[in-house]
């Protein structure tokens, strides 16, 4: 996380905070979303660090997230519970075609840029790891994760 808050601080962000060791960090950051996105990429190839995706959010776009949570009213647990940021906008044609009888006791829901998985019996064994909706790059995050950068991110935007 070091190295991260290093590429972070040395693309112009300001308040970098790091989530654990999860590689997540909110940050103060006065352009564009996309152009943090560009400039971490951009520096993460230069240092020859390791290529992950990378997902920009506003603390606006997590609120979003969490609030389309479509199993909210459920208090499903949050470690089997996941917020899959996608970088654009899940394919509806792949959306439509999704089997949700087959991936039962499993469930699958799509929002903007994110997907919302229920790991019914846990992720090891989990047939929604196959599943691809689109949208380019994903990085998914556990719910506690999710809510904790939205604790995090209140402040920051």
């Amino acid at each position: 996380m070091a190295a991260l808050r290093s590429v972070l601080e040395g693309v112009g962000c300001a308040d970098v905070q790091a989530y654990l060791q999860s590689g997540n960090a909110v940050v103060s950051w006065d352009r564009p979303p996309a152009a943090l996105e560009e400039a971490v990429r951009a520096a993460l190839e230069d240092g020859h660090l390791a290529r992950a995706p990378v997902m920009v959010r506003t603390a606006t776009e997590v609120d979003r997230v969490v609030a389309g949570n479509p199993w909210a009213d459920e208090h499903l647990p949050p470690k089997l519970l996941h917020g899959v940021f996608l970088a654009h906008a899940a394919d509806p044609v792949r959306v439509a075609a999704l089997d949700h009888a087959a991936l039962a006791p499993e469930r699958l829901a799509v929002g903007e840029r994110v997907a919302y998985l229920y790991y019914a019996d846990g992720v090891q064994r989990s047939r929604l790891g196959a599943v691809d909706v689109g949208g380019g790059e994903a990085t998914a995050r556990n719910w506690n994760t999710v809510l904790a950068l939205q604790r995090l991110a209140s402040g920051a935007e």
